[in-house]
């Protein structure tokens, strides 16, 4: 390779690194205005709103001949409505001050929910069997998948006078304050809100609403202590001449979802919402940055889907009928708050005398064997290649059943990698052996390739050197394809293993070596300044890769029959390139994968190792020799290669 080689390589690689930060950069910069823009419209809405309240403006309650209509296509949760006066009469719902607080507990062997009074949602979840990432040394801390007033859920819909309200204003009352549950056992919490009616005018000031128990709206949660899923349904009992008829209800959920694993950016990137339709159809809003979108069809389930865990909204026999969701990334300089999630959901009223709508939320792992027994497609949110059916087969019907197989022995998951990578490598031998043989025949080749190369040495001879080159390769019986199929077909395993490591719950906070969690980087030295494109820290499986994977290349290099086209030298120095600049990409992938990778490097030199001895050239030579002294009938191929040369000659002699 040449200078002027060296410098255009360098130039290429300096151009595509400036343009990713610039790219970069301006990303950011468009995520900030939107932030700023977002701000300001909200705070402007609060003021408005403000001013309308002074005012005594009844700006929010719903036009006269028509059902209340929450606002859809906002990226942001709607503002509650403002409180009406009440009549002489008239039926109202209890209403929490904005000073009530407390909350219901509930604790199951797998995770321990609270349910806010004021509002009746579950406001706070924390799963039991998994801990959230610390430093090494550091104690160990819950694992919190969401916590705070700004994760609710709430019900909009309107009184027989047409005035608004919402769930998520209203006190809800329950027998009990907290809840426990364990092993097999099922039990319920209901909470309600009882339809009362003011005092008449003529009554004294201090006479209190009277409470119907006939008629109240009720949230019933069903827990298992041994599941992750639990069954919410909402009731509506005579309330038909408390509210204002309408055909369905609106119901708004969202959820701030926060960071809970070691690498930030990675974690963040694999958040977003996934939903799937009725016709079974999942798919999920954009992961990089914000989006907005309604459907006008029905909806099964939405889900707010982190990297390792998952929060889901599931409707039961009856769909959600329309929905608007949307996924804000957050301006977060302290990298604690990975996304806002909002779903605004219309659900079906047929009656409101006495109605349900049954629906159940899952606050658990992203484990793919245990979404796949709630036969919803849940597994589907897991990054396995679903988009083509070769990696997606791999991975479930290959893949996870020999991990999950081998998980049974109690070995250590760095075994358990090994173990699986020699078992592929094992299935792969005979393809790598064929794909050994190609080369070393086409590199006994080389004495004849030269001879070509120098009989027909001018630019103008080309397809002359094709056809003798191809007529060769048919006598010696050698295919220069044969070596690429074999690694084809190791692709797709290489490609399947990049999206099942990244995504085994499996190998959460599971240390081997040096690595403290095999789901993502491990770090040898923590660097104190950042450097572009690579990070803040150094991956040892990474560099131990990259150096095995250069070794690869130039043993292969060796292997390869050697040439004098600039178009091979320039393979050949492709082969030492491409580790390297993979080299910043890997440095913040899950360490399993970069040990995968690095071990089936290695397992690659010991069956080279055995090729070599295995195999001799000098018999394999003789035995090509004797094939080529053959007569070989002519393919149809050399038969139309030969016209279009006699063609291309009378063509020249009419010249």
């Amino acid at each position: 390779m040449d200078k002027n080689t060296i410098i255009g390589l360098i130039l290429i690689f300096a151009v595509v690194m400036g343009f990713m930060a610039y790219n970069a950069n301006q990303t950011r910069k468009k995520q900030e205005e939107k932030a700023r823009e977002e701000i300001l419209t909200q705070a402007e809405k609060v003021l408005q709103d403000s001013l309308a309240q002074l005012q005594g403006i009844d700006d929010i309650a719903a036009p006269k001949d028509t059902a209340p209509q929450a606002e859809t296509g906002t990226a942001t949760p709607p503002l509650q409505a403002a409180p009406h006066p009440t009549l002489p009469g008239q039926t109202v719902l209890t209403t929490a001050a904005d000073t009530e607080s407390g909350e219901y507990v509930i604790e199951t062997d797998m995770a321990r929910y609270k349910i806010a009074k004021k509002g009746g949602y579950i406001k706070y979840v924390e799963l039991k069997k998994a801990n959230r990432y610390t430093p090494k040394g550091a104690p160990k801390q819950p694992l919190v998948l969401f916590d705070g007033e700004q994760n609710s859920l709430s019900l909009q819909f309107a009184l027989k006078d047409q005035t608004p309200i919402e769930t998520a204003d209203l006190l809800f009352e329950a027998d009990m304050d907290t809840l426990i549950i364990a092993g097999k056992e099922t039990r319920q919490l209901s909470l309600r809100v009882y339809a009362h009616k003011e005092p008449a005018a003529s009554t004294p000031d201090t006479a209190q609403p009277a409470a119907s128990e006939n008629a109240y709206m009720e949230f019933l949660s069903t827990f298992k202590g041994d599941d992750y899923k639990l069954d919410f349904t909402v009731n509506f009992v005579n309330m038909k001449s408390c509210l204002y008829p309408a055909s369905s209800c609106r119901m708004t959920w969202a959820a701030d979802l926060i960071n809970v694993e070691k690498n930030y950016e990675y974690e963040r990137n694999a958040t977003t919402i996934f939903y799937m339709d009725n016709l079974e159809k999942v798919d999920n809003l954009n992961e990089t940055k914000n989006e907005k979108k309604d459907f006008t069809s029905p909806i099964k389930w939405i889900s707010c889907k982190q990297q390792f865990f998952t929060a889901t909204l599931i409707a039961d026999s009856a769909n959600f009928t329309t929905a608007s969701l949307a996924i804000e990334v957050p301006d977060n300089g302290e990298k604690t708050l990975l996304k806002r999630c909002y779903a605004e959901l219309e659900m079906p009223v047929k009656n409101q005398d006495n109605n349900s709508f049954g629906m159940s939320f899952y606050f658990g792992p992203n484990q793919y064997k245990l979404l796949k027994e709630y036969h919803l497609n849940l597994e589907r949110q897991l990054p396995l290649g679903w988009g083509f059916f070769l990696l997606q087969w791999i991975n479930r019907y290959v893949i996870i059943p020999v991990f999950n197989w081998l998980e049974h022995y109690g070995l250590s998951y760095g075994i358990i990698i090994l173990i699986l990578t020699i078992l592929l490598k094992t299935i792969l031998f005979p393809i790598a052996y064929k794909q050994y043989l190609s080369g070393a025949r086409m590199r006994l080749l080389k004495p004849d390739m030269d001879e070509i190369n120098a009989r027909y040495p001018k630019q103008e001879d080309a397809l002359k050197k094709q056809q003798a080159t191809m007529a060769l390769y048919k006598r010696a019986g050698v295919s220069p394809m044969s070596g690429c199929l074999p690694m084809l077909l190791q692709f797709p395993i290489l490609i399947a293993m990049f999206r099942f490591f990244p995504a085994s719950y499996e190998l959460r906070q599971q240390s081997f070596l040096w690595a403290e969690d095999l789901s993502t980087y491990d770090s040898v030295l923590n660097l104190s300044f950042n450097i572009p494109f690579y990070g803040d820290h150094v991956s040892l499986f990474t560099l131990l890769m990259t150096i095995a994977t250069l070794i690869y290349s130039r043993l292969n290099n060796k292997q390869m029959a050697a040439g004098s086209g600039d178009q091979q030298k320039m393979m050949k120095i492709m082969m030492y390139i491409m580790p390297v600049l993979f080299l910043p990409m890997f440095n913040s992938f899950s360490s399993g994968l970069t040990y995968y990778y690095l071990l089936v490097n290695l397992i690659t030199f010991v069956q080279m190792g055995i090729f070599k001895f295995t195999v001799d050239e000098h018999k394999l030579r003789k035995k090509m020799q004797t094939v080529m002294s053959k007569s070989v009938k002519k393919s149809k191929w050399q038969i139309r290669m030969e016209e279009m040369m006699k063609q291309q000659k009378q063509m020249q002699r009419k010249k």
